[in-house]
């Protein structure tokens, strides 16, 4: 910006302020007009123009040259920068000899580096981050103040003589070099690695924990002390020409790979990838792969050929390690090894991964890169009051919105864990006020037993602010209309939200919707035929629960018995305790009933002797169904016609169903007539993505013809069910909004929260 002004001759000044980034130009309007396009075509890498305001002014008639004004305090308009991956240059610095900063894990420009995970306060100046504590010596300084220096102003500066330092130390013991390794700890890692050794390094948000991923011996043990039975482990590789000797890299994921977010990429495993271990991602048919995003990870795998294992530094569900004491008290029964650094961590930021599902790269968990960048409010949103929105339980994420657009947090897991849930709460605060923000409303879900909606509660009561809840399910779609920009006054929109279970309005629990939306409202039109939960939340453990109920849904034990009874998978159901069994399935306190897609996809991996007994973690049944699926069993099931899912009406009160009777009878006859479970997998997917079609169709003709269907819920991370529901919707004529830079699972639902409070205060002060 100053070089640009200055190449144009152009007076005046630029600073951080409550306004956001303020230029002043002693100009016309139709030079600084010309100004302002030339500045948006060359924008440096991590910069972004949301919205650009001009106003005349008298005062800069007297001013020579274009300056840097200091930043000036107030509530912050700008946006809190997320972390940046290590650019071109830097890379090149690092690994150079007779470069001041040759192998100095923490080189870092206006182009890359730590942003959001440093940040102390707003606006993003050195003293409001983390490196307020190392001054910088005479020749950082002096490359932060030259405007021609790629670090002009890049607060994260630093080099071997004034920055943060790393070191090595053996678990239990003070900080030494690798026993007969390199003095440099990062190459001594590396030799570390190759020796089979289990070593948690600190990264820019966090812990990560390390070992080879071509040793069998050394993952197994890595599962063992981490008690992570089978949740697959993210890859981190050396460059993209490693990845693509393990995985299939399209372009677009080649792109995002290498992008400045530097996400973890999940990609379908290459058939001759036996040099992994196959304990990295247990039964499935992708691998999730990432890229060095420091430069400590580029001077690590500089020394390696092979991929490593990095995945948070935690045991189970516990959030990952920020600093070196609770890394030693927490991992000291997992790392063998710790590589510290002084560099202090102020947010604690995961790993993103994304997918590429119909044609795109979608977000399944938005984390490192990617958070906190705001979002566009929608038209209409202009001038709506801020709402404080709190999210749910799983998946938990929390959003701002203030005037002009929405921040939504980083991932922070499933608070049904008690450290997770310490650490929303910190994180909570923390993004709050490092944007000063000041709710007028408190935005939560309706579950009453979510962490997130007592907090929610509590504030409220505290602060003396309006607390709104928000149905589950709405909220999914309400975040998908606020990352298409759908305004405010916009027509309702068919949104379809198929997840595990949030709360209905009456109490009663969903899963499995059609609705139609819009912001300030929703009306359910259609759900998935309720199916009990047997023995409450144990059926989202035990697979063979959901298949139990949902086949005594479709008939009756000895019709069941008779006709089937010579399957094993009736047989093993006939071993359970059906007497027992009964009386907790007629007892709606021990099992509620529930429309939920996420417990039919565990029913039908229950058929197929997919994790009958029991899953490891949550959704494991329904990405091992998935992962049976490939082309020629998607060809040999569309070949074969699809099961019948039919298209009930509604009953009294309630919304029409989609009844599964005919589709179980179906598959069972499959599974007697021995058709592979690849094909029945794929042809169940199929089934589902055209009863959704149908569906929409059906709402179509009787509510003003809707031309837009909105998919979200955790069950559309499934890239078969996505790619066929798009298919088979836009063959129906509808135009299909998929989620791209949110998550579709709960991660979403904060902004679909805020959105319908928000939207619902704007359309009652017009009223007034």
């Amino acid at each position: 910006m100053v070089r640009l002004a200055r190449a144009a001759g152009l007076s005046g000044w630029v600073r951080n302020d409550a306004e956001g980034v303020t230029i002043a130009l002693a100009a016309s309007a139709d030079v600084a007009r010309s100004f302002a396009e030339r500045l948006a075509i060359s924008l440096p890498p991590l910069a972004r123009i949301d919205h650009v305001a001009t106003r005349e002014s008298v005062e800069l008639s007297d001013v020579d040259g274009f300056r840097i004004e200091a930043s000036r305090d107030g509530s912050p308009r700008t946006e809190v920068p997320p972390d940046a991956a290590t650019c071109e240059a830097c890379r090149a610095e690092v690994l150079s000899r007779g470069e001041r900063r040759h192998r100095y894990p923490f080189a870092t420009c206006t182009s890359c580096g730590p942003r959001y995970s440093i940040a102390l306060a707003m606006p993003f100046d050195r003293d409001h981050t983390t490196l307020r504590g190392f001054p910088l010596c005479a020749a950082c300084r002096a490359e932060y103040e030259d405007e021609d220096d790629r670090r002009y102003h890049a607060q994260a500066v630093a080099c071997p003589a004034c920055g943060p330092s790393v070191w090595l130390e053996r678990a239990g013991e003070e900080p030494a070099a690798a026993d007969g390794a390199s003095g440099d700890p990062l190459e001594a890692v590396a030799d570390l690695l190759r020796a089979g050794a289990i070593v948690a390094a600190k990264g820019v948000g966090g812990y990560h924990l390390l070992c080879d991923a071509t040793n069998d011996a050394a993952v197994f043990e890595l599962r063992r002390r981490k008690q992570r039975d089978a949740k697959p482990f993210a890859l981190l590789a050396r460059d993209l020409d490693a990845v693509e000797r393990y995985a299939l890299v399209s372009e677009p994921e080649g792109k995002a790979l290498r992008s400045t977010a530097a996400p973890v990429v999940l990609l379908p495993k290459r058939a001759d990838a036996s040099a992994l271990s196959p304990h990295l991602a247990p039964r499935l048919s992708t691998l999730g792969f990432m890229l060095p995003s420091t430069p400590l990870q580029i001077l690590i795998m500089e020394h390696l050929t092979s991929p490593v294992v990095c995945t948070s530094a935690n045991v189970t569900d516990e959030p990952p390690c920020l600093d070196e004491a609770s890394a030693r008290a927490r991992l000291a029964s997992v790392a063998d090894w710790f590589l510290h650094h002084d560099r202090p961590i102020a947010q604690r930021v995961d790993d993103s991964v994304v997918r590429s599902m119909a044609g795109r790269v979608r977000s399944l968990r938005r984390a490192r890169g990617f958070a906190p960048a705001a979002l566009a409010s929608p038209p209409g949103f202009e001038a709506a009051l801020p709402v404080l929105a709190l999210g749910g339980q799983l998946k938990a994420a929390v959003c701002l919105t203030r005037s002009g657009s929405a921040v939504v947090s980083q991932h922070f897991g499933d608070l049904d864990d008690l450290r997770a849930f310490e650490d929303w709460k910190r994180g909570v605060t923390l993004l709050t006020e490092l944007l000063e923000h000041r709710p007028a409303a408190i935005a939560i879900d309706l579950h009453a037993d979510y962490r997130s909606t007592a907090v929610g509660r509590e504030l409220g009561e505290a602060r003396g602010l309006r607390v709104e809840a928000v149905q589950h399910h709405h909220a999914h779609i309400a975040a998908n209309l606020w990352e298409h920009g759908h305004p405010l006054d916009g027509p309702p929109v068919l949104g379809v939200a198929f997840d595990g279970l949030g709360q209905g309005e009456g109490g009663e629990l969903w899963g499995g919707e059609l609705l139609l939306c819009r912001y300030d409202r929703a009306e359910r039109l259609r759900a998935l035929e309720p199916v009990v939960l047997l023995g409450g939340d144990a059926a989202a453990r035990e697979p063979w629960r959901n298949l139990y109920t949902h086949l005594l849904e479709s008939m009756d034990w000895s019709e069941l018995a008779s006709t089937y009874g010579d399957l094993a998978v009736v047989s093993r159901l006939a071993e359970k305790p059906r007497a027992l069994l009964e009386g907790v399935r007629a007892s709606p306190s021990l099992s509620p009933p529930c429309s939920s897609a996420g417990r039919l996809f565990d029913a039908v991996a229950a058929a197929l002797d997919v994790h009958f007994d029991s899953v490891d973690f949550e959704g494991q049944a329904a990405m091992e169904l998935e992962a049976l699926v490939d082309e020629a069993a998607l060809t040999d099931a569309a070949r074969g016609g699809l099961y019948p899912i039919s298209l009930g009406e509604p009953r009294g009160s309630g919304p029409a169903r989609w009844e599964l009777a005919r589709l179980w009878r179906a598959l069972l006859d499959d599974l007697r007539a021995q058709i592979p479970r690849p094909v029945i997998s794929a042809r169940f997917h199929l089934s589902l993505a055209g009863a959704i079609a149908a569906g929409a169709t059906a709402a179509r003709g009787a509510h003003a013809e809707p031309s837009i269907v909105a998919l979200s819920g955790g069950v559309f991370q499934n890239k078969v069910l996505v790619e066929a529901t798009d298919a088979a919707l836009r063959a129906a004529g509808f135009e299909v909004w998929l989620h791209e830079v949110l998550p579709p699972n709960d991660g979403c639902l904060a902004l679909g929260q805020a959105a319908v409070v928000a939207a619902r205060m704007v359309l009652a002060e017009r009223q007034e």
